[in-house]
């Protein structure tokens, strides 16, 4: 009967309850926050008058105490504590005596763990935005170098118009910085004190939450309490912020296996973040963007696992919500360690020109070019500019040459109205850069893009 909820109950707890119930196997990692939030609801306390001052220092000195046994591993964590906070209130009322045990005044374990887990997740909110800032700055100094590397640009997998490499690269940098605008939106939104809800209802005490709130970082409180205890939105919200960044991360992943196979041998991955087979001693395989592919689905399993968790869950506060922490652990132990190996696999990779400029010579890749030249020059209309331009792709491929090496008399054979003028319109280069419009291929529009993001990353 040592549960400091057991006065309640004539027997105690039977092991096999202990071991389905408890948490604190996992919910440890939140020490800092449940002790950072206890020493600010103790200050509160005390300036209400709740607790006296010296009750205070007690406090705050038997947490500190606390806090460097979890650090030293001094700390015993018993299963029958439950979870963290029982755990952390056991020890302080040891060392300290009854101070420790007006420590829980005017607060539930409900609004305890919704205050140390909403801290957790906000900071690594800030932490995953800084690891994308990263891993921004780490594909814009390669784009930097490549604003004139040609590279084909697919459409279904399959080549369709020629591109620049940093252009391409641009477009990961696009993906990637809309996911720092969700984790910063998720913060902001998120940023609010539940710590003075109890347990659904608030309190009868003279509480003061704003203050308390101040001292841990919070913009503002909540509005209810009702809904406070049992929301983990913030939760959610991460998971997906942390799933849809993880797609993205998976998307370049998936490009970087292709692009490092001998079918394509655009780029070379580090030897450092590359292995071999146990086997086969020739070969060099790709696992860093395997297992982010891979760690993508771990990440979405979850989100689902903690949508299906909440769906049914009555108001207020229900144990099934002890399930949200280990999801949300793990994403985000995965989310910073993605980031930091991608970033580095980023920056060690050897980009391969003359492969990438071969591939261009593939797959006709100017067709669209002698279309718009039909059109413009010929005033042909797209339609039949199309029909004449397949025509053309047909007789290249008879041939057994690119489009872009096509001879005038063939184009000429096809339909009269074409003029040696055509040419410079098939040149793979002249075909990149004719597409001038905003956000295009060309290299002025690349440069513009690559110091848009270069001012994006020196704002924040």
């Amino acid at each position: 009967m040592d549960k400091m909820w057991s006065g309640r109950f004539s027997k105690g707890a039977a092991k096999l309850l202990d071991q389905f119930n408890a948490s604190i196997e996992f919910d440890q990692k939140l020490y800092a926050e449940d002790i950072e939030g206890s020493i600010a609801h103790a200050t509160m306390l005390a300036k209400q008058g709740i607790l006296t001052q010296e009750e205070l220092e007690a406090i705050k000195k038997g947490l500190e105490k606390v806090k460097q046994e979890i650090e030293e591993g001094s700390f015993e964590w018993k299963i029958s504590d439950e979870d963290l906070h029982m755990a952390i209130e056991k020890r302080l009322t040891a060392l300290i005596g009854d101070a420790g045990k007006k420590l829980h005044t005017a607060r539930s374990r409900n609004d305890q763990v919704a205050t140390d887990f909403r801290r957790y997740v906000l900071k690594a909110n800030k932490n995953i935005i800084e690891g994308l800032k990263a891993l921004i700055e780490a594909l814009l100094k390669v784009a930097k170098e490549h604003t004139t590397t040609l590279l084909p640009g697919m459409t279904h997998l399959q080549h369709a118009q020629p591109i620049n490499f940093a252009y391409h690269l641009g477009a990961y940098m696009s993906m990637f910085m809309r996911d720092i605008e969700r984790f910063e939106s998720s913060y902001e939104r998120n940023n609010i004190s539940p710590l003075g809800c109890a347990a659904l209802a608030g309190t009868p005490h003279n509480i003061d939450r704003e203050y308390s709130a101040k001292l841990l970082g919070f913009d503002r409180v909540s509005i209810n309490c009702l809904d406070t205890v049992s929301d983990r939105d913030f939760a959610l919200e991460i998971l997906f912020n942390i799933s849809t960044m993880m797609m993205h991360i998976s998307r370049l992943s998936e490009e970087l296996i292709l692009w490092s196979s001998y079918e394509f041998k655009f780029v070379e991955l580090s030897d450092e973040y590359s292995t071999g087979s146990s086997i086969m001693p020739q070969k060099k395989n790709p696992d860093v963007p395997e297992l982010l592919r891979g760690k993508t689905g771990r990440v979405y399993g979850a989100l689902v696992g903690l949508l299906t968790v909440m769906k049914g869950l009555p108001l207020a506060y229900n144990k099934d919500t002890q399930e949200d922490k280990e999801g949300v652990f793990d994403a985000v132990e995965t989310a910073y360690i993605s980031l930091e190996i991608l970033k580095e696999t980023i920056a060690t990779m050897k980009v391969n020109e003359e492969k990438m400029l071969q591939a261009c010579k593939k797959g006709h890749l100017s067709a669209t070019d002698l279309a718009d030249y039909l059109v413009e020059k010929c005033n042909i209309p797209f339609r039949e500019a199309h029909f004449i331009t397949g025509e053309a792709v047909a007789k290249a491929e008879e041939l057994g040459i690119d489009l872009s090496d096509i001879e005038y008399k063939e184009l000429q054979a096809i339909d009269s109205r074409i003029q040696e003028d055509v040419m410079p319109y098939l040149s793979i280069e002249n075909s990149m850069n004719a597409r001038k419009s905003q956000g295009g291929t060309a290299i002025a529009r690349v440069e513009e893009q690559l110091k848009f993001f270069e001012e994006y990353l020196s704002q924040k």
